[in-house]
């Protein structure tokens, strides 16, 4: 809006944007600290315990941590934040409009090498002043994680930057199935166009079922509990840098005991005979 416009008034500039004048000095109020607090102990209580309602939770607040909140207060910051209690429901959140939706493809399937079956997903990330989401990309099969990216919005944005990193860093290999949920920023034609560009089969979780993407959920935990939470991050360059060792650390360093106590990066390489045995299945959807 150019008030210093000599050719066009406020109100004319008005009508060609569309806006209202009403809204022109309207400043906006940056969240408190308090509803800061609030969304990092209800990302805490989510990792805990997904199933948690808010009627539940409005004692736990009460009874853990002293904060006097209600329903609504709580309903309101869990839209902001993205999450929602998981429970078994008829007709649940429809996608949107032309979104797409595909069978979930890994019940009883054996996975027995790397970059068979890759998985994504998004998770909500506390910081001092405000929040950020983090998206991740994970080969089933060895539990490494192969791309990854930041932002402070939750779109399909940011998870192709996920995926792009994931396809480039990758030595040209493709999975030849690709898991998520059913949230809109993988339904919509800018995610599934891109996979399907590339070849890929698409499986899609049912609905509410975290279980179907449990390798993923564990992922956050971790990154969470060891990382964020400890560190808690002024700003979103500094999460990124964080963030960029700390995945470096869980693939190439830290030894994990679902993989023989090898390193993620080390068993999408070479494959572990034992482990081929084994073949991880996924969890059979409801």
């Amino acid at each position: 809006m150019e008030k210093a416009n000599t050719q066009l008034s406020i109100r004319k500039q008005c009508e060609i944007l569309n806006v209202a004048r009403s809204g022109l000095d309207y400043v906006p109020v940056p969240e408190g600290e308090r509803s800061h607090r609030l969304k990092r102990i209800m990302d805490e209580l989510f990792l805990k315990d997904p199933c948690l309602g808010t009627r539940r939770l409005v004692e736990i607040f009460r009874r853990d941590y002293g904060e006097k909140v209600n329903r609504k207060m709580l309903q309101r910051l869990r839209r902001e934040m993205g999450i929602g209690t998981l429970w078994c429901q008829m007709k649940t959140s429809q996608p949107a409009p032309g979104h797409r939706k595909f069978p979930y493809l890994l019940r009883d399937l054996a996975v027995v090498h790397p970059n068979l079956v890759w998985c994504a997903d998004i998770t909500y990330v506390p910081m001092p002043h405000g929040h950020a989401y983090l998206c991740a990309v994970m080969d089933w099969y060895s539990r490494k994680v192969l791309g990854w990216a930041v932002s402070n919005t939750m779109d399909s944005g940011l998870c192709l930057e996920a995926l792009e990193m994931a396809v480039s860093g990758n030595d040209g290999k493709l999975p030849e199935i690709f898991n998520t949920d059913q949230g809109s920023q993988f339904t919509g034609e800018a995610w599934l166009g891109r996979l399907e560009e590339l070849g890929i089969t698409i499986s899609m979780d049912g609905r509410g079922r975290w279980m179907d993407n449990v390798f993923i959920e564990r992922l956050w935990r971790s990154v969470k509990y060891e990382d964020i939470y400890l560190k808690e991050y002024a700003g979103i360059p500094d999460l990124r840098a964080g963030l960029r060792e700390w995945f470096e650390r869980y693939n190439t360093w830290r030894p994990h005991a679902a993989l023989g106590n090898q390193t993620p990066a080390v068993v999408h390489l070479e494959p572990r005979k034992e482990k081929e045995a084994e073949a991880i299945s996924g969890p059979n959807a409801a």
